[in-house]
């Protein structure tokens, strides 16, 4: 019997939305994936069949607990702590925990379905998954940090390990955090088990390049996208938001490779520096001291500040677009901006930064995109990567390990492209990630049964 696929995937969609109420974000990655799909199951009846899409769609399991913490006035907090195992089809669940009063259910299952895919376009054996707590690090003592992490891994050591489910950073837990969870779970457990976090430190298990990863694999990434219109970061201007570890060392990496970088932001605003980003001084009010970005401008003569409610940093014009900070930042007048001045490509280092309507502007307008799931995989892949160099008790070389993640981020462009191409939609480097990798993942669903 011949399945009218538009009217199939309308179903499940609406399917999800019944059984995840309130949940825009999830809704909206969900979406973004299933608008790909007609094509495919088109020419894979089976998937429909099988209720393939509809068993990706379920988190494998949902972890909700309470996280009690004391600050340093003895003031007891309740925090809320999640964990979602999404889908082990590919290996042990694999993806960040982030730390931020934004985070509930519905941002972390978001989170975690996209992992699903990006893990897949990577080639390593990483299922998905994500977590993380309503905590805000944010001027918080590393004493409290330190509290908090041990309650926190307290409950979710549990559901823990290196087969099973291998946690990473995200937005607010960095080197730092990641530290007190690994000190907890291995003083809960009695194993030093250096592969069961990745982001760790280098003096105990840590890879180089890690904290690099995922700036410099949306560069690497973009540069496949140049490189496809005939064109090279010599030269360009870039406009990055955001000021934590992905827009940084894009930054870093575009400049590596000759582009002219001009912004940064964060939550309180942006900077425009016309002569070009200080990344030492950057590095050192963001990394070092945790300042706000207004520091950058005050210390950087030439640079402006402009605060969050007086202007748009998509209003700055470049010709290349990287947002990094977090979702849906982009917005379609964002997008409109970029266009009218000229933008030529968008990338997407932090998790869908780009609302549909401005995805539908940028590709309207010819402008190349490049989502998340592929263009921001090198965090995942080099968190692989350490994943390896600790089962074999190994440690790469910085330059061994970046040219391995080069090579993974310009084979996903390569996949994305190629996908592209075979299922009609040239270019489209969206239809490609998400074909792409929901193919590899379905087939890995199908081989092993019913469970």
């Amino acid at each position: 019997m011949k399945v009218d696929v538009d009217a199939e995937v309308a179903r499940i969609y609406a399917d999800v939305i019944r059984r995840n109420p309130a949940e825009p974000e999830f809704h909206q990655a969900v979406r973004e994936v299933l608008e790909s799909l007609a094509v495919v199951l088109g020419r894979h009846p089976e998937f429909t069949a099988h209720k393939t899409v509809e068993r990706i769609c379920e988190p494998e399991r949902q972890i909700i607990f309470r996280v009690p913490w004391q600050d340093d006035r003895g003031e007891v907090h309740i925090a809320r702590g999640f964990r979602v195992e999404y889908n082990s089809a590919l290996g042990p669940y694999k993806g960040g925990l982030r730390f931020h009063p934004s985070v509930n259910l519905g941002i972390v299952k978001f989170l975690g379905f996209e992992q699903i895919f990006k893990n897949a376009l990577t080639g390593m054996p990483i299922g998905g998954g994500k977590g993380g707590s309503d905590f805000d690090p944010k001027g918080r003592s590393d004493s409290e940090v330190m509290r908090f992490c041990q309650s926190f891994m307290t409950e979710l050591y549990r559901h823990l390990g290196e087969y099973t489910d291998v946690p990473a950073g995200d937005i607010g837990v960095g080197a730092r955090e990641i530290g007190f969870l690994f000190g907890q779970y291995k003083r809960i457990t009695n194993r030093y088990e250096a592969g069961v976090l990745t982001g760790k430190g280098l003096s105990y298990g840590g890879a180089l390049v890690r904290t690099e990863a995922t700036g410099y694999g949306a560069v690497f990434f973009a540069s496949e996208m140049l490189a496809v219109r005939g064109e090279e970061f010599e030269g360009k201007t870039v406009s990055v938001s955001g000021s934590g570890n992905v827009a940084i060392y894009a930054v870093e990496k575009a400049q590596q490779f000759g582009a002219h970088v001009v912004t940064v932001s964060d939550s309180s605003g942006y900077v425009v520096d016309e002569k070009g980003i200080d990344l030492d001084l950057l590095k050192q009010v963001k990394l070092v001291e945790r300042a706000r970005i207004s520091e950058y401008a005050a210390r950087r003569p030439g640079a402006v500040f402009v605060p969050a409610a007086g202007g748009s940093i998509w209003d700055v014009p470049c010709d290349v677009a990287i947002p990094s900070a977090s979702q849906n930042e982009l917005p379609e007048d964002g997008a409109v901006a970029l266009v009218r001045n000229g933008c030529r490509i968008v990338v997407e280092g932090a998790n869908m930064p780009t609302t549909p309507k401005a995805v539908r502007v940028l590709q309207e307008a010819g402008v190349g995109f490049g989502p998340g799931k592929a263009a921001n995989a090198g965090g995942v892949a080099t968190s692989a990567l350490e994943m390896q160099q600790n089962a074999s008790r190994d440690r790469w070389s910085f330059e061994r390990t970046e040219t391995r993640l080069e090579e993974i981020m310009r084979d996903i462009h390569h996949r994305c492209h190629a996908t592209s191409t075979e299922y009609g939609d040239p270019g489209n480097l969206v239809l490609g990630a998400n074909v792409a990798g929901f193919l590899q993942v379905a087939e890995a669903v199908h081989a092993h049964g019913l469970v």
